[in-house]
């Protein structure tokens, strides 16, 4: 199968289709909220993070109010995530950051974002786009695998997909098609058992299971 402009339009047609509407698994009520949402859902499932955040936050959720708390008892909170070490260090130094360099306030900007220790483009553009509303396209597990699948953009790194994800979807659709990718990597086309038989796209994706 020949990956054309016009079958990425299709394949982008019935994504957006099948997925209208897909919103984010995670629960905040503030952009500060959702970054450390963000950074604690690496290599660990939404609903586990909700879940913890649902005892954190309540306990602390300020940059100022975490560092009060501490990194030790962070740890304990947020055990269930994983690495919780590694990430309460991370997030302990981002508040310090925000603290000392941004009033307490989660930075508007993509380049300030990624300043802060535990963020990285991912994370960035999660924030920009769900928190802000500005276009952004966050390559994360499922939508690196969906592009790639799809040939809807490919690469090696994220970058490379992420770059190539801006140029096939139009710019007022990128935060909307992040989230159809994402729905559509939990829900047919998973890691390593894909749904083919079960797939909407199963016409115009090229990694199709003929079986």
């Amino acid at each position: 199968m020949i990956v054309t402009d016009s079958l990425r339009k299709k394949q982008l047609t019935i994504l957006e289709e099948t997925y209208a509407g897909a919103v984010p698994e995670l629960i905040f009520n503030s952009p500060f909220e959702l970054l450390i949402s963000v950074i604690l859902s690496a290599q660990c499932t939404d609903k586990r993070v909700n879940a913890v955040t649902a005892e954190l936050f309540p306990v602390a959720n300020t940059p100022q109010q975490f560092l009060t708390l501490g990194q030790a008892r962070l740890e304990e909170l947020i055990k269930p995530c994983g690495f919780f070490r590694s990430k309460a260090a991370h997030i302990t130094a981002a508040c310090k950051k925000l603290v000392e360099d941004f009033n307490g306030t989660v930075p508007k900007s993509f380049d300030e974002l990624v300043l802060l220790p535990g963020v990285g483009r991912k994370t960035a553009n999660v924030v920009m786009s769900v928190a802000f509303g500005e276009p952004a396209i966050a390559v994360d597990t499922h939508v690196f695998r969906i592009a790639n699948r799809l040939q809807l953009a490919t690469g090696e790194t994220p970058l490379e997909v992420e770059l190539g994800l801006q140029k096939a979807i139009p710019r007022e659709k990128w935060s909307a098609a992040h989230h159809w990718l994402i729905w559509h990597g939990r829900k047919v086309c998973k890691a390593r058992r894909p749904l083919c038989g079960e797939c909407p796209l199963r016409k115009v994706c090229p990694s199709a299971s003929t079986t």
